[in-house]
């Protein structure tokens, strides 16, 4: 069954929203923004644009919206969109705790509801690029960015999915445990959530029919010490051995 991933995921996230508060809490905390599951500093992988002040940036499936809370101490004027209501409650809350306040979205990130070229950066961490049909949200980025806007997105690696079976509760282990060809819709038989991932040759394919040009793909490397709250979906071993997760950054064509 195809197209039915937005309700099924809409559902499944406010019914995760509860386990993720204090994550997002903890991260509208934090100054400095550290990324993916290892919390790996930003100053040690340089995720963002050096100068943002004046950037006007969209979070595509902001959950919380930490990411923009970074975005937005740092001079940007930051929009967020999520399908989750229970989500983006927990982020008006810590909105008005922090004294941050910037437009939040409830609805689809495949169809945004705002003008073309609204925007100079477009960026996502775990959100759209992982729960959102790339061939939906990808063009929907291109469309809403600004001649020469930046796109980046933090997601599991490639090399990841390759090395996690299908069974209920695995983790990445040592072997290839699904085919490369034909990545697109990933389903665990113990979610309702859908998820999204593709070969490297997909996201370079898919990017440059956008117009976009690749910039850089940062395969993130946690320290020998990193630690997670996210348990079960790869060791730090695993992690300090191959890359768990890939950042994307490209721009788009001028």
């Amino acid at each position: 069954m195809t197209g039915d991933h937005v309700e099924r995921n809409r559902a499944a996230w406010n019914g995760y929203a509860p386990d993720f508060v204090a994550f997002g809490e903890r991260a509208w905390a934090d100054e400095e923004p550290s990324w993916g599951i290892w919390s790996v500093p930003e100053a040690e992988l340089n995720v963002l644009p050096e100068d943002l002040d004046g950037t006007d940036a969209i979070e595509l499936g902001c959950g919380t919206a930490y990411v923009s809370a970074w975005l937005a101490r740092r001079g940007a004027r930051p929009v967020g969109i999520d399908l989750s209501s229970a989500q983006l409650a927990t982020a008006r809350r810590l909105q008005a705790e922090h004294g941050l306040d910037f437009p939040l979205i409830e609805g689809n990130a495949e169809h945004v509801p705002l003008p073309d070229a609204s925007f100079d950066l477009a960026i996502s961490e775990y959100g759209a690029c992982l729960w959102a049909d790339p061939y939906l949200w990808v063009p929907e980025a291109a469309r809403l960015l600004r001649p020469g806007g930046r796109l980046i997105f933090l997601t599991n690696s490639t090399l990841m999915m390759l090395c996690t079976s299908d069974e209920p509760d695995a983790s990445a282990g040592e072997r290839l445990a699904r085919d490369y060809f034909g990545m697109h819709r990933f389903e665990w038989p113990d979610e309702e959530s859908v998820e999204f991932h593709l070969g490297w040759g997909g996201w370079v394919r898919l990017l440059r029919t956008n117009g976009f040009q690749v910039e850089d793909l940062i395969e993130v490397r946690p320290g020998p010490d990193a630690t997670t709250t996210f348990e079960g979906i790869v060791t730090l071993d695993w992690a300090r051995r191959w890359p768990c997760e890939e950042i994307w950054k490209a721009r788009k064509d001028a």
